[in-house]
């Protein structure tokens, strides 16, 4: 009976001790808007089980914008975060996170729009108009800046209202308090269906080098579960090599996600789908843009020293 006993502790210690091997790391990951295809691939990954497949569980929330992911971040509510490349002056001003990886280059993302009656032809006239954006110190604003610029007009030559959210921007567009609109794609390829709007101005060509979306970990996180933040890494980009190759399935799951139709999320998806990295490097030139792109719009006083704001030493090998 007593070896019978050792052999039955020992099988149960094995066993224990397998179950706790496979266990998944839980990763709480934030998202900076719940509709945006941006942002889609970590819903696709969790229900086609490419993150389980690399031990890990996710916990999804959405937020309204970068500055409340960066407050979940601060209050250990979210592990990791999906956001734009605006939040790494959030890490310069010394926000308790880093960027970990870029996941998405050219700003494919916005248009700016305009009634379709309205005698705009091209960004060349736009001097001296109103243009709409979500806010000041965002990413729109900042475009509609690197329009100004590249004309020759200078800073300031096209004048910036901060609304809000893309619907906002669209109806203050269609009532034509604004002359024009920077919002996401999904919204402009909705106000061109409804036949009152068209597409003035895309900024995938005009802004070159960028980041427009990059991927936070908190410390604590990179701290006490790197592996997992590593692991976690390593499921999105296989999302995004899956989304490559299955087009179908993944404006399905979009389409649900963004609540709105297939066609439209298979739009999107046409649009969008170039913007993403295969592997999250990070590119010097695009830092460097970032780097004046925060003295520009004032969120900070002088350029950072980038390097102290990001790491690659957690993507996938």
């Amino acid at each position: 009976m007593g070896r019978h006993l050792k052999i039955a502790v020992a099988l149960v210690g094995l066993l224990s001790g397998g179950s706790s091997a496979i266990a998944q790391d839980l990763i709480r990951v934030g998202k900076a808007g719940r509709e945006a295809f941006s942002f889609v691939p970590v819903d696709i990954g969790d229900q086609m089980g490419v993150f389980k497949k690399h031990n890990v569980k996710l916990e999804i929330s959405s937020f309204a914008g970068d500055a409340k992911l960066q407050q979940a971040m601060a209050a250990d509510a979210i592990d990791m975060s999906l956001s734009s490349s605006v939040s790494m002056a959030f890490v310069a001003k010394g926000a308790p996170d880093k960027a970990v990886a870029a996941f998405a280059g050219p700003p494919l993302l916005f248009a700016l729009v305009v009634p379709v009656d309205s005698p705009l032809k091209t960004a060349a006239d736009l001097n001296g108009r109103t243009i709409g954006v979500s806010g000041v110190g965002s990413v729109t604003q900042w475009l509609v800046n690197q329009i100004s610029v590249k004309q020759g007009w200078g800073l300031g030559a096209i004048k910036v209202i901060g609304i809000g959210e893309n619907a906002a921007r669209v109806a203050a567009v269609r009532s034509k308090g604004v002359d024009g609109g920077v919002v996401d794609i999904a919204s402009a390829l909705n106000y061109v269906k409804s036949g009152e709007g068209r597409i003035l101005a895309r900024f995938g060509d005009s802004v070159g080098d960028f980041h427009v979306h990059v991927m936070f970990a908190a410390d604590k996180a990179i701290e006490t579960k790197p592996q997992a933040v590593t692991n976690f890494i390593a499921g999105w980009f296989e999302t995004i090599d899956f989304m490559r190759e299955n087009k179908a399935k993944s404006v399905e799951i979009a389409a649900d996600v963004m609540g709105t139709d297939k066609e439209l999320a298979s739009g999107i998806y046409d649009e969008l789908m170039p913007m993403f990295s295969s592997d999250g490097r990070f590119n010097s030139k695009a830092l460097v843009i970032l780097s004046k792109s925060f003295v520009d719009l004032k969120i900070l006083p002088s350029e950072p020293d980038m390097s102290k704001l990001y790491t690659e030493a957690l993507l996938p090998k």
